[in-house]
């Protein structure tokens, strides 16, 4: 038997011990089919998906690089990766991984479940990075509204006491430039605060804040996944119009696409995943 039907022997045998999750016998397995095959990459990715479920990171994330350097097209690499990044905090080089493993995975199957999956990781990786970012412009506004205010202080007792007679003026006068102050401040912190999404970046069905929306010929935009599940379960049709539908009608709604990308880079409290 030559190296090749070796090594793929190897990886059904890993396979076998992976589903029956004996993870150490499947690592054994992947990495003798590694050593006699080291430039195919599911090896690599299967090696890497043992080393996830024994949350051991580092490892993930040297064999998912591997298969990466590999194949640069391998959604589960990315997303491995991405994972093993924001094990480690690294959230913008994490979240700069899930996200090409969201694009690869709707490119190669837009109803796969792992596009889903890979979705709700990386809403919540742009929840906790917006939690951080946020906190830090809190504070930051905080301790500038305090300056301010400090430095209005300062400016009403120098007022009052070049005013005298007019200390009633000089009053008023601080109070209109505090209230002024404090609407500015309040003003900006108002993006940080959540509110409403609005309905028309929301699916008609879900009800949940759009990821991949697609709309149909009667004008209706439906989360994909949502539409396609729909369509293979219920019956071809609308659900809103009733009229007859085929999953090649659908077509991607970039502009809601794009108004919900700003949305949530202004607002990444609506990442919130329940």
């Amino acid at each position: 038997m030559g190296p090749n039907k070796q090594a793929e022997q190897l990886r059904i045998d890993g396979n076998t011990y992976f589903n029956k999750h004996r993870f150490g016998a499947a690592i054994d397995a992947y990495t003798q089919a590694i050593t006699l095959c080291p430039n195919v990459s599911v090896y690599w990715t299967n090696r890497a998906l043992c080393h996830l479920k024994r949350n051991d990171w580092e490892r993930v994330e040297e064999d998912c690089r591997k298969a990466i350097q590999l194949d640069n097209n391998l959604v589960k690499a990315h997303y491995m990766l991405g994972l093993a990044l924001l094990k480690r905090q690294e959230y913008a080089k994490g979240i700069r991984e899930l996200q090409k493993a969201l694009d690869l995975g709707r490119g190669a199957d837009p109803k796969g479940y792992m596009v889903e999956e890979i979705w709700q990781e990386l809403a919540k990786a742009k929840y906790i990075e917006w939690q951080h970012s946020s906190t830090t412009r809190s504070s930051e506004l905080q301790s500038l509204k305090e300056a301010c205010e400090s430095a209005l202080k300062e400016k009403q007792i120098h007022d009052m006491s070049q005013m005298e007679g007019f200390i009633e003026d000089a009053t008023t006068a601080h109070v209109e430039q505090l209230e002024a102050l404090r609407e500015v401040f309040n003003k900006a912190a108002l993006d940080d605060i959540p509110t409403e999404i609005p309905d028309y970046l929301c699916c008609k069905i879900t009800l949940d804040i759009f990821h991949d929306p697609v709309i149909t010929p009667s004008g209706h935009t439906y989360e994909r996944a949502v539409i396609l599940e729909h369509l293979k379960k219920v019956g071809k049709f609308d659900p809103f119009t009733r009229q007859p539908l085929q999953p090649s009608q659908l077509v991607p709604n970039l502009a809601i696409k794009e108004a919900v990308e700003a949305f949530l880079d202004k607002h990444g409290w609506a990442y919130k995943v329940d």
